[in-house]
């Protein structure tokens, strides 16, 4: 089951994995840019499962839905419009990369 961690994060691949295809590159940037938002907006924890509920665990909450959700139009380039999404398309780190970062990708 996914858990908050207060254990030092690792050093990821990610970044010799990404080199391999813009798609990765891009998803590996977006996945990085969520979880370094949250990470910031709670110093408590150093590391952020992607599968975790980020509802039901407290790391987004509904002050920090809206702020993260202007960060996230910034990050894309893209308006996101509340009457298109769910607290569903918010409620983990892989869901939101999902929902969001693929329809950059297509572009």
């Amino acid at each position: 089951m996914p858990e908050l961690t207060n254990e030092p994060a690792t050093a990821s691949t990610a970044t010799d994995t990404a080199a391999a295809a813009t798609d990765t590159v891009t998803d590996e940037a977006g996945i990085a840019f969520i979880v370094g938002y949250l990470l910031t907006k709670r110093p408590d924890l150093t590391s952020i499962d992607p599968d975790l509920d980020l509802i039901e665990s407290r790391v987004l909450d509904s002050l920090g839905f809206v702020n993260f959700l202007y960060a996230l139009e910034e990050h894309t380039g893209r308006e996101i419009s509340l009457d298109q999404v769910s607290p569903e398309d918010f409620r983990t780190v892989n869901r939101i990369a999902k929902r969001f970062l693929h329809d950059v990708i297509d572009d």
